[in-house]
């Protein structure tokens, strides 16, 4: 009869370091995808604010696992599912503003927008599980992680 006897230890210095990377590497994870989402122009573009200063990532909870892509319009969410049919602004075009003059009268001042030329409704779904892109997130998170914990000095 053949007994074995094993000792293990477990190094949580090290596993709290791999918990700190992996932290780093969903907020870097977060960031890429709002950059590939407004790169990708798939965005409908009025003003510029739904993909602008309204649109970010929240990293408050990375630590625990979880960040978030905001869209703090409060129009984003019909936007988004587009129940009444909205046009999307594919190519710039020019709209007028009214505005009162210094006098008081009434004055009309053109104003150019840029569309997004592949705005749509939904625009998440490429990066979506068996969209085109619906890989990107985890590839991305596999080749930061790696590099966050080899900062780390945990792996090599």
């Amino acid at each position: 009869m053949i007994s074995v006897t094993s000792k293990f230890t477990i190094n949580r210095a090290a596993l709290a370091q791999l918990d700190v990377a992996a932290a780093i590497a969903l907020e870097q994870t977060a960031e890429a995808l709002h950059t590939d989402v407004v790169q990708a122009q798939v965005i409908p573009r009025d003003t510029g604010n739904l993909q602008g200063e309204a649109f970010f990532v929240d990293k408050k909870d990375a630590p625990r696992g979880l960040v978030r892509l905001v869209h703090s319009a409060p129009y984003a969410r019909r936007v988004y599912f587009n129940p009444d049919g909205l046009r999307f602004h594919r190519q710039a075009w020019e709209s007028y503003e009214t505005t009162l003059g210094k006098n008081g009268k009434e004055r009309k001042r053109k104003v150019k927008h840029d569309g997004n030329p592949n705005a749509r409704d939904h625009w998440y779904e490429p990066w979506l599980p068996g969209g085109e892109k619906g890989d990107f997130c985890a590839e991305k998170f596999k080749v930061l992680y790696r590099r966050a914990a080899r900062k780390t000095g945990v792996m090599k």
